[in-house]
């Protein structure tokens, strides 16, 4: 029997839009600290709050963007986004101050909260349902690969090109995506009376969607494992003087990821989520306990071959279970329901795990987070796993 298409114009479409988008966020979040620092002589706090009030504007935008997107129109929200985002970074150009550039990074932020909701809730609606798992996967991959790619690039252009070049850069690239949105084909939502009546009001269920709060839950918890490797990974390799071969490991990541995504997905659609979500877990939390243990280059670079096996399967495999267990109608609100509890794990992770390394150091901090990734084995079997694998027998038995 013929699997229905996936790789369609459409699909091709919102992931280079969706990578771009992306690409400029980390460029601009490796970046944006030094800018701080060398245009406006920003202290380190104040410099790393210019780059982390950006989560804050995704998460505030996401809340609003999520409710709203079918009743304004999925395209038109990602022309919202676009034409936003466009808008707010020519006013890098003409930034004067720091209080200044704080608001343009918080507006930018909020753009790409919005985009990206349209974007994840557009190839929601693409993906056919019986290849969720692998399209969710390979959609995917175009964040993988811009966080691999966007700090590289942004780094090679602060010494060969400056900050200017930067912003001129993430402004051809937009501009591109946004012309190339245009000729996308994306399916309507027609809500009825009843679901437009439930939607109004300031009801906890129009800014979420309740069935997704078991998995996005979880999520922020391996995102706050997370962030204690995108914050302090730099640091704890400069403690150990690994610093050069430690900027690979996001590449080893990366790369990992490229090579699994096609199985772990497609093992998601033909075995169930269960399959690839318990081992997603452990693999995390044996790469945490690896860089728990490094004293060698070597291990922090299997540690990123385990961490890709492990946070690169479930970031792509949770979001698709946020899809399945949603109403078709509330994909949008899924979308940025998950990614509102992964984004706030990675954005509150820097503060609170900041305050442990002081007492635990680095070593500590990584051991206590394999423990509390490894937690999340038994929290995913009692909050969606147990009965993931009840559904997966009556099928089995209907069939």
């Amino acid at each position: 029997m013929n699997r229905p298409k996936l790789w369609t114009k459409d699909f091709l479409i919102v992931s280079t839009a969706n990578f771009f988008l992306y690409f400029t966020f980390y460029l601009l979040m490796a970046t944006i600290t030094l800018y701080a620092t060398e245009q406006f002589h920003a202290s380190p706090s104040i410099a790393g709050l210019a780059s982390g009030i950006f989560v804050v504007g995704i998460l505030i935008a996401r809340l609003f963007a999520g409710r709203s997107i079918d009743r304004i129109g999925r395209k038109k929200m990602l022309y919202i986004g676009f034409i936003s985002i466009l808008i707010i970074t020519l006013f890098y150009f003409f930034t004067e101050n720091l209080a200044v550039l704080l608001a343009v990074r918080f507006l930018n932020g909020a753009a790409l909260g919005i985009a990206s909701t349209a974007t994840g809730t557009i190839v929601a609606g693409i993906i056919p349902n019986e290849r969720r798992g692998e399209g969710t996967g390979y959609y995917a991959l175009s964040v993988t690969l811009a966080a691999a790619v966007g700090p590289f690039v942004g780094m090679f252009m602060i010494g060969h090109a400056g900050f200017n070049m930067i912003f001129i850069l993430c402004l051809v690239l937009l501009a591109l995506s946004f012309v190339s949105s245009i000729f996308l084909n994306v399916p309507k939502i027609e809500l009825s009376k009843m679901e437009l009546e439930r939607m109004k009001g300031l009801k906890i269920g129009n800014f979420f969607e309740p069935k997704v709060f078991p998995i996005a839950i979880i999520s922020a918890f391996v995102g706050l494992g997370y962030s204690s490797i995108l914050s302090f990974l730099t640091s704890y390799a400069k403690e150990m003087n690994l610093v050069d071969i430690s900027s690979f490991f996001f590449i080893v990541y990366a790369g990992t990821v490229l090579v699994s995504r096609p199985f772990t997905g497609r093992w998601f659609d033909t075995k169930g989520e269960n399959f690839v979500m318990y081992p997603s877990f452990i693999l995390f939390a044996v790469g945490l306990l690896l860089l728990n243990q490094a004293d060698q280059g070597f291990m922090i670079l299997l540690a990123g071959i385990f961490v890709g096996l492990g946070y690169g399967t479930f970031s792509s495999s949770g979001q698709a279970i946020a899809v399945k267990v949603s109403p078709k109608h509330r994909i949008g609100l899924a979308t940025s329901t998950f990614f509102i509890f992964l984004d706030a794990g990675v954005g509150v992770g820097p503060f609170l795990l900041g305050l442990l390394v002081p007492f635990a150091g680095y070593h500590g901090l990584y051991a206590i987070m394999a423990a509390v990734i490894f937690i999340c084995v038994f929290l995913y079997y009692f909050v969606y796993g147990k009965k993931a694998a009840g559904a997966e027998r009556l099928m089995e038995r209907a069939e």
